[in-house]
């Protein structure tokens, strides 16, 4: 998908109410920034924000993180978040091969939400679910491991079922219809496309002890 280029964004998400310009400066210490110490989920490629932001609505218990690479995609949901009151979210604009750098030991659960496929094999390690990324997450977990993942993408969603398994993730809750399979689901902009035009969405649980 090619992106839209927005003229003035990585300078209108510095004004973000919840967005972090310094995230690594909190590296340890999200809690401290909270204010709490409920459990902290981050979704990794949040695009323009609706899933995180209904989560973070509907669940005030729970701190959320919403990480997204692109200016003009985060920039929708700075926007979003701007017209809210919240105190269990913040936005983060960063590649996630740098997940490292900013969070340590603090996070319960991530949530991988139509991830980038990376369809050709010499692109496989940048697929949020390769064994590369599955040791990063195991550097920021705070105790089991629990990954939720959708796609749309059957050979990505057949890879980390693989790649999840080998790793010693134990699989629930796999489907590849979620919306005839589970109710009252909290979606995203592209799950709402997709299944407009009626295509299936797939999705897994994965949670490995320590």
């Amino acid at each position: 998908m090619r992106l839209k280029n927005i003229k003035g964004a990585s300078e209108k998400i510095l004004l973000g109410k919840y967005f972090i310009n310094n995230p690594s400066d909190y590296k340890g210490k999200w809690n401290e920034l909270f204010k709490n110490n409920n459990p902290i989920y981050i979704e990794i490629g949040m695009g323009k924000g609706n899933f995180i932001i209904k989560n973070a609505i509907a669940n005030p218990n729970i701190n959320f993180i919403g990480i997204e690479m692109y200016d003009s995609v985060i920039l929708r949901a700075v926007e979003k978040t701007n017209e809210l009151e919240l105190n269990n979210l913040y936005l983060v604009r960063m590649d996630a091969r740098l997940i490292e750098d900013i969070f340590d030991k603090e996070i319960e659960l991530i949530y991988l939400n139509f991830s980038d496929p990376w369809p050709k094999d010499r692109h496989a390690k940048r697929r949020l679910t390769s064994p590369r990324f599955l040791e990063r997450y195991d550097k920021i977990f705070k105790n089991n491991n629990t990954i939720i993942m959708k796609t749309d993408n059957n050979p990505l969603f057949e890879y980390s079922l693989e790649t999840l398994k080998d790793y010693g993730y134990e699989l629930s809750n796999v489907t590849r219809d979620l919306h005839s399979t589970i109710d009252n689901i909290i979606t995203t902009e592209y799950e709402d496309k997709f299944t407009s035009i009626g295509i299936k969405i797939n999705y897994l649980e994965a949670r490995k002890e320590r």
